[in-house]
Formats: C-alpha cells, sequence, structure tokens
C-alpha cells in the first residue's frame, strides 16, 4: 500500500464524515423548524353551542326584505339625498319592532337612530352596536334581481345593503327584540347606534351620535361595528372561513401633486412638458412605495393564522425569523395581502390640457394613500417629497380628504375575547382573527370613547364574492342572515351580562 493511497483515503474519509456531520446538521435544523411549526397552540377558544334565541324566522327575513326596498342612497355631492327616502326607511323600523318600544328608548338624531337599552347597573361603561343603512347607488342592468327589490330568491335576501350595511340594522334590532321577548334584562346599557351617511364619511351621523353617548357616559366598555367578515377561501391553506375582526382601520390620506409650466402650441413643445414633469413624479412614487412591515395588526392576524394552516405554510410563519424576508415577498405579490404589509400608494386622479394641440400650463394628480397605524400624516409628505425630489413639483396634503390610522385594540383586552368567543359560539367551524381594515368607517368617531373597537360583521361570504359589497348582485343567505341575528343576541348576552 502506497503512502499517497493511503493519504487519499484518510482525506475521503474525512470528507464523508464531513458531509454526514452536514446532513446531520440539516437534519436537525429541519426537524427545529417543523417541531416550531407542530408546536403552535391554537389561538381559538372552544366552541360552545349559544343559548336558544326564539325569533320569526320568516318574519324576520321579511323585514330584512322590507327594509332593503327603501333606496337609502348617499349620493356624492353635490346631488342631495332624498330626505323623504330616510324619513320613510325610519318610520319602517319604528313600525317593524314595536316590542322594543316599552323598553327601548328610540331617538332621532340628526337624520340618524340611537337606540338606548337601559342596563340594571348604570354605573357600568355601556356597550355599542353600531352600523348604518345609507348605501352606494346601483345599475340595475348588472343585477339578477333588481337592486332594491329585496327579492328572496335562491336562498338569499337580494340588494343594495344586505352585505353593507342595513342587514346589520335590522339583525340588531330583531336580536333585541327576541332578547326583550323573552324577558331578558342586560346589566349594562346597551346602545344601537344606526348612521345615516356612512358613505359620505359620517359626518352628520355617527360623529352626532358619538357626541350624544358621550354627553352621556365617559367611557365604553366596547363597540361593534362593520368591517371583516366570515371569508371562506381567502387565505391559502386555511380550510375553515376566516371570521376578521378588525382592530384597527388604515388611515386615508389624498396628496395633490401640481405643476405649472408656460404653455403653448404643441407644434414646438419644450423639452419637459408639465404632463411630462408630473408623470415621472407619480412613476416614481409607484415604483418607490412604502417598505413593507409585518408587524402590527398585520402580524398579530399570521399569528392567529399560522395554528390553522397546513404544514408548509405554518412552517413558513412559525419561523418567522428565518423566512420573514420570503413571506413578505410572496404577501406583496398581490394587492389583498401586500395591503396589509404596507402603506398603499394609488395614483387615483390626472388632470392636465385643454385642447390636444395645445401644451397644458397646469397639470395635477390626486394620490391616496392608506397609511398602517404607524405612519401619520407628516410620513406621507416626508416620503411623497423624498420620492418626488422635484422643485417643480408641488405637494400638497388635502386635509378635508384625509383621517389618520386607528389606535389598535387591544386583543388581550377581555372585550376582544369575548367577541371571539362569540364568533366560535355562533360559527364553530370559523377562525377568528385579528386583522387590519383597509377602509375608514363610522367607528373611527367613537375613538375618545373607548380603546376597544371592533369591527366586523357576522355574515358568510365566499373570497370571490367579496365584489357584491359595493357591486352588483350584493346578497345575503337567508340561513346566514339568521345566524346573523343569533351573534348579536349572543354577543350582548356575553358582554351585558
Amino acid at each position: 500500500m502506497s503512502l499517497n493511497g493511503t493519504v487519499q483515503r484518510r482525506w475521503w474519509g474525512r470528507l464523508r464524515r464531513g458531509f454526514v456531520l452536514v446532513g446531520l446538521g440539516l437534519l436537525v435544523f429541519l426537524l427545529v423548524l417543523v417541531i416550531r411549526a407542530l408546536g403552535l397552540s391554537s389561538l381559538q377558544p372552544d366552541s360552545v353551542p349559544p343559548e336558544p334565541l326564539a325569533f320569526d324566522e320568516k318574519r324576520a327575513v321579511n323585514r330584512l326584505s322590507g327594509a332593503i326596498r327603501f333606496p337609502t342612497v348617499s349620493w356624492q355631492p353635490p346631488r342631495p339625498r332624498d330626505d323623504a327616502v330616510f324619513a320613510d326607511f325610519r318610520a319602517y323600523l319604528a313600525e317593524s319592532y314595536p316590542k322594543l318600544r316599552p323598553v327601548v328608548q328610540r331617538e332621532e338624531i340628526n337624520g340618524s337612530l340611537l337606540y338606548t337599552w337601559p342596563g340594571l347597573e348604570p354605573d357600568l361603561p355601556p356597550i355599542v352596536l353600531a352600523a348604518h343603512f345609507d348605501v352606494v347607488p346601483a345599475q340595475p342592468k348588472a343585477w339578477r334581481f333588481p337592486p332594491f327589490s329585496g327579492a328572496v330568491e335562491q336562498g338569499a335576501v337580494w340588494g343594495r345593503g344586505t352585505l353593507d350595511h342595513k342587514a346589520a340594522v335590522t339583525a340588531i334590532l330583531e336580536s333585541v327584540e327576541a332578547l326583550v321577548a323573552s324577558g331578558y334584562q342586560p346589566r349594562r346599557t346597551v346602545y344601537l347606534a344606526f348612521g345615516h351617511d356612512e358613505e359620505l364619511g359620517g359626518e352628520e351621523g355617527a360623529a352626532y351620535l358619538a357626541a350624544t353617548i358621550r354627553q352621556r357616559t365617559p367611557h365604553l366598555a366596547y363597540l361593534l361595528d362593520e368591517g371583516g367578515m366570515n371569508v371562506l377561501g381567502a387565505v391559502p391553506g386555511v380550510a375553515s372561513p376566516v371570521a376578521y375582526i378588525g382592530i384597527a382601520h388604515k388611515g386615508y390620506a389624498t396628496v395633490r401633486l401640481s405643476v405649472r409650466a408656460t404653455g403653448g402650441h404643441s407644434s414646438m413643445p419644450p423639452k419637459e412638458t408639465a404632463i411630462g414633469i408630473l408623470a415621472r413624479a407619480v412613476t416614481r412614487l409607484e415604483t418607490h412605495p412604502f417598505p413593507a412591515e409585518l408587524d402590527g395588526a398585520g402580524r398579530l392576524m399570521f399569528e392567529y393564522l399560522a395554528p390553522e394552516m397546513t404544514l408548509a405554510p405554518r412552517l413558513l410563519f412559525a419561523n418567522l425569523w428565518l423566512f420573514e424576508p420570503m413571506v413578505k415577498r410572496i404577501l406583496a405579490a398581490k394587492p389583498a395581502s401586500n395591503a396589509v404589509l404596507r402603506t398603499t400608494t394609488a395614483p387615483t386622479m390626472f388632470h392636465a390640457g385643454t385642447k390636444a394641440n395645445v401644451l397644458a400650463d397646469r397639470a395635477e394628480a390626486m394620490v391616496n394613500f392608506r397609511l398602517l397605524p404607524r405612519h401619520d400624516f407628516d410620513d406621507v409628505m416626508d416620503h411623497v417629497q423624498r420620492v418626488v425630489d422635484d422643485p417643480r413639483v408641488s405637494v400638497e396634503l388635502l386635509g378635508e380628504h384625509s383621517t389618520p390610522p386607528a389606535p389598535v385594540s387591544d386583543v388581550s383586552a377581555p372585550e376582544f375575547g369575548q367577541v371571539l368567543a362569540s364568533v366560535r359560539s355562533v360559527f364553530p367551524d370559523a377562525v377568528g382573527v385579528p386583522f387590519l381594515l383597509m377602509a375608514t368607517i363610522d367607528a373611527h368617531h367613537y375613538e375618545a370613547l373607548t380603546p376597544n373597537i371592533y369591527r366586523y360583521f357576522p355574515a358568510r361570504v365566499h373570497n370571490d364574492d367579496l365584489v357584491q359589497v359595493h357591486g352588483a348582485d350584493e346578497r345575503i343567505g337567508v340561513d346566514n342572515y339568521l345566524d346573523v341575528i343569533r351573534f348579536y343576541a349572543e354577543l350582548i348576552r356575553r358582554t351585558a351580562s
């Protein structure tokens, strides 16, 4: 045996041992990742069946159908609302729920409605169940059934407001009437606050309701308004419906970019025109968005979702210390999940020019931002000016078209736990998760009254059907609607008793 052969065998032996050690190390590493994924504990409370609720189901469906027939449309100004239709709708509600009259006080406040169900212990902080009865316009030609027919067909009630958000108004009233009829009395006062102009910002409706409640009580236990729903097919790797309980909403800011230039004939254009300068500024904003951040309400949502996922996505979210950059890239690839990660940038309007052969002397663009709770208006303005980086582009925040993001409600608060428990009680197959609502709703008018604001409407929808909200063929299943009523009753029993 030669010396070279011996050395060679030793070298190959050490190399094999090295490969074995590396392989064992990788195996242990993968095992750790899998153990962390399998070790995630569900954050869902046990599902306890709700107490039975006696009510006339057919009558409840008919009353929702009747409510949909009132075209309580909030038109964009300067077109006025039809005040007579709104008055008729308020009268319809008063006539439809007669059992409430001896027990629940009803007030009309600046066109909106406030119901007060006094508690046995008036010193306890009250609760507020909020909704709105105005709706957006509808184009009848796009609908299978007329949008204000309230048609009860194919196992559903059809019409504008069945998901956003008139069905919540009638469901809340149905639940309270059923509880009153059963002899139930709340320990804490229950307010039912129904705004009439949410689709326009709630400045004449919810703002007045909140001010009225604030005059009567310094603090609320919690408020529940519209927001997330029970959505099936929204999260890859989660087979159950996901009940999205909003714990905050994004802010809303509109920035106007404008450029002034010398006009003139288009046959002798300068090197840069007002339109060209502005277009480049808008392009820079689109190609340089706010950074993606998986934190706050967005991270909480995935902490609740991860234990319910199949192994592959669960492995990623259980090991964000390693996979967070990859997860961000995956989420950023789709508009819906990208909006969870960042303050979004959306150019929405562009105005310039008067004639095809005349150089525009002014170009103007509107860019809409939806702010994460960690950002404010100064952050938006700093970002725009830094990214645009052109003194020829004037940047202006339109204050009257801007709303700051909401504070994030604490998921460790008992009130959130009771909302989640009510979800699991009525919808035992659902996975309840906190989430960040993309839109601004009436709830923001109540922020001074409680840190516990939740945004959730317990309707069941498939992810593909979310286009019905503000779209054609809006509808709610009959059985679905009856469970919505049961949810509100269960929530009142749990939180007002």
